[in-house]
C-alpha cells in the first residue's frame, strides 16, 4: 500500500466507494471526502499525496477548490474530474495549478496514470523542495565576506576584480572562494553558481 494518501473528493457517495475500490486495488492509501469544505476542514492533516475532486459540487466546486488549495500553498497535485460540458471550468481550474483533468466516464487506466504522474510530480517538487532548503542551510553558514565573494562569483568575475572591489588581495579571494566551495559542498564553479541561483529562486 502507497504510503501516498489519495483524496476523493465527490458529493456522490456512489462514486466515491467505486473509485475507492479501483484505487485501493492498486495499491493506493485513499481518502474520501464527501465536499470541498469537508476536505478542507482536515487539509492541516493531509500531508502527501494528492487529490482528486470533481469539478461540479454544492458549497464549493472543484475550480474554487483548486483556487484555495494554491492560495493555502497546500503542494498536493490537483486532478478534476467533469462531466459532459465542464471542460472549460477544467481547463481554468488547470489554469489555477490542477495538474490534469479527466472526463466522466473515463477508463480505470486513465483514472489510474493520472494518479501515478501527479504523485511523481509531487515526489519531484518534494525533492527539489528539500534540496533548496539544504541550499539556503549552507548558503546561511557562509561568513559575511565568503557571501560578497559568492555573489560576485556567480556574477562571474574574475578573482582579480573581487580582489579589486573588496580591497583584499587576490591570494586572499582565492582562499575564500576555496572557502566557499567547502561549505557549499560544491565540486566545480558551475556546481556553485547552480547552487546559487536555485537559491535565488526560491520562495
Amino acid at each position: 500500500m502507497s504510503a501516498e494518501v489519495v483524496h476523493v473528493i465527490d458529493d456522490d457517495a456512489d462514486v466515491r466507494q467505486s473509485m475507492a475500490f479501483l484505487l485501493t486495488a492498486a495499491g493506493f492509501t485513499v481518502r474520501l471526502h464527501e465536499s470541498a469544505v469537508a476536505f478542507l476542514a482536515v487539509l492541516a492533516e493531509a500531508r502527501g499525496g494528492c487529490v482528486i475532486t470533481d469539478i461540479r459540487m454544492p458549497q464549493m466546486n472543484g475550480l474554487e477548490l483548486q483556487r484555495r488549495l494554491d492560495e493555502l500553498k497546500a503542494g498536493l497535485p490537483v486532478i478534476v474530474m467533469t462531466g459532459h460540458g465542464d471542460v472549460p471550468l477544467a481547463v481554468e481550474a488547470m489554469k489555477a495549478g490542477a495538474v490534469d483533468f479527466i472526463e466522466k466516464p473515463f477508463d480505470d487506466e486513465v483514472l489510474l496514470s493520472a494518479v501515478r504522474a501527479a504523485l511523481a510530480r509531487r515526489a519531484r517538487e518534494s525533492a527539489r523542495d528539500a534540496r533548496t532548503l539544504e541550499i539556503q542551510g549552507r548558503i546561511k553558514r557562509l561568513s559575511e565576506r565568503e557571501r560578497e565573494v559568492l555573489d560576485r562569483l556567480v556574477a562571474g568575475k574574475a578573482n582579480k576584480v573581487i580582489a579589486f572591489e573588496l580591497g583584499i588581495s587576490p591570494r586572499t579571494v582565492e582562499i575564500y572562494r576555496a572557502n566557499v566551495m567547502t561549505k557549499m559542498q560544491a565540486d566545480s564553479l558551475s556546481e556553485l553558481v547552480r547552487m546559487a541561483l536555485i537559491e535565488d529562486r526560491a520562495p
